[in-house]
């Protein structure tokens, strides 16, 4: 059995890693005291000090963390109320955890011992990456949050709401969502119009991706880069094209012109996400249940659709969320009488600014990770039912 022993790293390198990690979370506190410049420097000189003491004089690292845990807390309450205090907190916990994390070479406790130090360092490198593309994806989203639950007609945060003050927050915005009756109104129309898109979506979509599994099918790659193209043409285009052909039709300005527009929408990810179901079907199940006298329709709903529900499901969760999402669309083939609830944020924020917005938003994201985390749970059960990944 071979024992790797993991040796402390050198205090100079430790401290310039950590230093470069205080000069990033500087720059953001920096910038909340008006002084991004003097944050970059007082973040990088503070956590330099504090590796070099931690692991030359100050070696017990469970007093270290809690002392610059509550220090750090300490300071950010003194600079900017509860809420400094938990963001110091939360700084003090992670860096004094990430100097002892790095000083005694823990880092690579879980890598191979025969990585070199340049993969070391890609592999964090990739990490780091990673999490800063997370952040900046993320934090728009999760700034929205807090903002609906202000107790004034503001889009920043008040100082009450900095200084966690209950006074500060409210639910007002929820309500005037819930009593609206425009807001009301767009509201039953989204819930009206996406599921009814989506049905169409996932009847199309299903019968399509089977067809198209089929070797037989000419003309295969084709087709299916056709059936695909919502997805890659942008969609201010597939707007201006179904408005002129759905005229035409007198479809335009009506419910069913909305939903056959977004059900033409949600095809495409139905389509892709069966198809990647069907990859791993074993079609010696229907073979076999033709040989046993199932007529192509039992064969389907009692063979084929039970192993490719989950992509059918998935497919549909997706269709539903581009149909309650779009507003592009609607704006072009809809009318006043089909305004969504993403079409009632977009006259919101164009003609009254209204908070009422975030509160709907809020709602929205609510929704969505729901309906995205359902995915998961149904990809990981396909998985396991193509046998890809341990029950």
């Amino acid at each position: 059995m071979t024992i790797t022993v993991i040796e402390p790293k050198p205090v100079p390198f430790v401290a310039a890693v950590v230093a470069a990690a205080g000069a990033f979370c500087g720059l953001f506190v920096g910038t909340a005291q008006g002084n991004s410049l003097l944050g970059v420097f007082a973040g990088a000189a503070i956590t330099a000090a504090l590796a070099v003491v931690f692991l030359t004089v100050f070696r017990q690292e469970k007093a270290a963390r809690w002392i610059t845990t509550l220090g750090t807390a300490a300071i950010g309450f003194a600079f900017g109320g509860a809420m400094g205090g938990l963001i110091g907190l939360a700084f003090g916990w992670f860096f004094g955890w990430f100097i002892f994390w790095l000083g005694e070479g823990r880092y690579r406790s879980k890598l191979p011992p025969y990585t070199t130090s340049l993969q070391v360092f890609y592999h964090f490198l990739f990490r780091v990456i990673c999490g800063m593309i997370f952040f900046f994806l993320i934090t728009p989203i999760v700034v929205v949050m807090p903002l609906s639950f202000n107790a004034e007609d503001f889009f920043t945060f008040t100082p009450e709401m900095l200084r966690l003050d209950p006074e500060g927050y409210s639910l007002k915005h929820y309500r005037d969502f819930f009593t609206n009756d425009d807001w009301q109104q767009a509201m039953w129309n989204s819930i009206s119009i996406a599921p009814i898109a989506t049905l169409l979506s996932v009847s199309f979509g299903t019968l399509a991706a089977i067809g198209l599994s089929s070797e037989h099918v000419p003309f295969r790659r084709p087709i299916m880069a056709i059936l695909i193209s919502p997805m890659i043409v942008p969609l201010i285009i597939s707007a201006a094209g179904m408005y002129f052909f759905y005229s035409r039709l007198g479809l335009q300005g009506t419910f069913w012109g909305v939903v056959l527009a977004h059900a033409a929408l949600g095809i495409p990810f139905v389509i892709i996400t069966v198809t990647a179901t069907l990859v791993g079907f074993d079609r010696s199940l229907t073979r076999a249940a033709a040989n046993m006298g199932a007529d192509p329709v039992t064969t389907f709903f009692r063979v084929q659709m039970p192993l490719i529900l989950p992509g059918v499901i998935s497919g549909g969760l997706f269709a539903f969320i581009t149909s309650f999402d779009e507003v592009v669309v609607v704006l072009f083939v809809g009318s006043a009488g089909q305004k969504t609830l993403p079409w009632q944020m977009f006259t919101g924020l164009r003609e009254q600014i209204s908070p009422t917005i975030l509160a709907v938003a809020t709602i929205l994201v609510a929704i969505s990770i729901c309906l995205l985390t359902t995915v998961e749970l149904l990809r990981r059960r396909s998985e396991r039912l193509r046998g890809m990944s341990p029950g």
